[in-house]
């Protein structure tokens, strides 16, 4: 089967728009032509990829799988003629920066706009997305730097383990937010928001509930950090949540207590190790060390890791 790559930006441009008027006007060609690019694609695939309902396009489970992994493609193309773009413009720089959901909100627009301050003709491409694809971007070449989640999935990274200590968000109206600190059997009656049973905080959060022989009641389970603030904020629960997403959220409705014991959530800077940083890339990457120092449990030094595979056990450069 040979799928042609503007069946699949026709594809990705009607998810991204919500509408084939949408995908025309983003790709500059005629709402037939996109239609026909689309029905050449599900025929080619077998695949019914969107249903009308109620006059709008609604994706199958099917097209959702699918623009997984498009989105990569078609993003990758992007950078590829954006980078093109800038080599005849003679643009002063580029930062190329990814980052898991989290940081994105709040913390890394911030250090961004500081360091492009003094520089009014870089150019900045910034995305946040799960962890693991963030990664796969870097080695790709797609983006320079990166933050994410541990573990790593690749070797031929250069890896900044941060560990970043996490915080009981709660209602401001919920009785316990008279206590400073906050521990399993304090916890013993209040329902959980959390991350999927996979994800590091939640592994950990449920093994000291085990270890205090308390029942941990888990009420919502979602799949981003600032899911699980919202429904804190309804007063659904509480949950365990990184510093970067409490602390550039301003919401009065939402208190943060340490909680006990202690819960750090593994992160990364990184980088390939295939390729050299540009310029305006190290720069960037000396200064979001710097700023991320004071989220580092017990102010250690973020140092490099030799490699990936030195981080996935936790070892890093002396």
């Amino acid at each position: 089967m040979r799928l042609r790559f503007r069946q699949l930006q026709a594809f990705h441009a009607i998810v991204e728009t919500g509408t084939v008027t949408g995908a025309a006007a983003a790709l500059g060609i005629s709402q037939p032509g996109i239609s026909n690019l689309l029905a050449e694609l599900e025929r080619q695939t077998g695949l019914k990829l969107f249903e009308r309902v109620h006059g709008r396009l609604v994706q199958t489970p099917e097209a959702g799988l699918m623009y997984r992994e498009i989105d990569t493609v078609v993003r990758g193309l992007d950078h590829v003629t954006q980078t093109v773009v800038d080599l005849q413009n003679k643009q002063a720089g580029q930062l190329q920066v990814a980052s898991q959901h989290s940081m994105s909100f709040g913390f890394l627009p911030s250090v961004i706009a500081k360091f492009a301050r003094d520089r009014p003709d870089m150019n900045i491409s910034f995305q946040s997305q799960y962890s693991s694809k963030i990664q796969e971007w870097v080695v790709a070449g797609l983006f320079e730097l990166g933050v994410c989640e541990m573990p790593m999935l690749y070797d031929n990274l250069h890896v900044y383990p941060l560990h970043v200590q996490t915080l009981l968000a709660l209602h401001e109206d919920n009785p316990l937010a008279r206590h400073e600190v906050l521990t399993p059997e304090l916890l013993a009656q209040e329902p959980f928001v959390v991350m999927g049973p996979d994800h590091i905080t939640q592994r950990r959060l449920r093994a000291a509930f085990e270890a205090a022989g308390v029942p941990l009641r888990t009420r919502v389970h979602s799949h981003l950090f600032k899911n699980l603030l919202g429904f804190v904020k309804e007063g659904m629960g509480v949950s365990l949540l990184d510093r970067f997403g409490l602390e550039f959220d301003t919401d009065p409705r939402v208190v943060a207590r340490p909680f006990k014991p202690t819960i750090l959530m593994d992160m990364a800077v990184i980088t390939s190790a295939t390729r050299p940083l540009s310029q305006v890339g190290n720069e960037f990457l000396a200064l979001l060390l710097e700023e991320l120092q004071h989220y580092s449990a017990g102010d250690a030094p973020i140092v490099r890791a030799h490699s990936a595979g030195l981080a996935r056990s936790g070892q890093a450069e002396p």
